[in-house]
């Protein structure tokens, strides 16, 4: 058992405080405790359910399903992730347009997931579509930045630096290589749809929400 966590941008630290990066991991904490306070009518009543969408009922779900998370290593490497890329990206952006960004990526996240299945009944949660998209917004803007990443495997563990481009282009090989995998699968998974989804949308639209006079052009050795 191996695997990759980013801890943060070594190359480009923050210069200001993530206020949104940091409200949006409240957010997501606080809901997820909602859920293990109210259970199955609780998330049942706010995630997104494809077959409800498409008849157009429930449709803040959307929203709402990007605060949820189903376990607690979901919710704990959606938000590891999430302030690993998010803080750097808010930085750049300024905290409204991160926002605004956020939110969308997250709903085309959701919409693509929905799309791919939309007679499903499976709810649909979590915060990784939008989270994706802000991936994709670090590719483009930071990609030769350095993140700090711990890398494990077995009984083997280190801190190294790894180059965005390889760490997220990594990660994105392996959304669309799974996805083949898990897209017949009616019992639940990894939506990997929303991954793709958000990540393109991030790709595509980075430029139009990153101001070029918010970058940190200072590189850390």
């Amino acid at each position: 058992m191996g695997g990759l966590i980013p801890l943060g941008d070594a190359s480009r630290p923050p210069t200001r405080f993530a206020v949104v990066t940091t409200l949006i991991i409240v957010l997501n904490v606080w809901a997820f405790f909602q859920e293990l306070t109210y259970g199955d009518r609780f998330i049942w009543m706010w995630s997104a359910v494809p077959i409800r969408i498409i008849h157009g009922r429930a449709l803040v779900t959307i929203v709402t399903s990007m605060f949820m998370h189903a376990s607690w290593m979901h919710i704990i490497g959606n938000m590891v992730y999430l302030w690993a890329f998010g803080r750097e990206i808010e930085n750049a952006m300024g905290s409204f347009r991160f926002a605004v960004f956020y939110l969308i990526g997250g709903i085309v996240a959701m919409s693509a997931q929905i799309l791919g299945d939309p007679f499903s009944r499976i709810p649909a949660l979590g915060a990784s579509g939008a989270i994706a998209a802000v991936m994709g917004a670090f590719l483009i803007t930071f990609p030769r930045d350095r993140i700090r990443t711990f890398v494990f495997f077995i009984i083997f563990f280190r801190i190294t630096m790894i180059p965005a481009a390889l760490l997220i282009g990594f990660w994105f090989l392996m959304q669309v290589l799974n996805l083949g995998v898990v897209a017949q699968a009616k019992t639940g998974g990894v939506a990997y749809l929303a991954h793709i989804g958000g990540f393109l949308f991030g790709v595509v639209t980075a430029r139009l929400f990153v101001n070029p006079q918010r970058m940190t052009y200072r590189r850390l050795s």
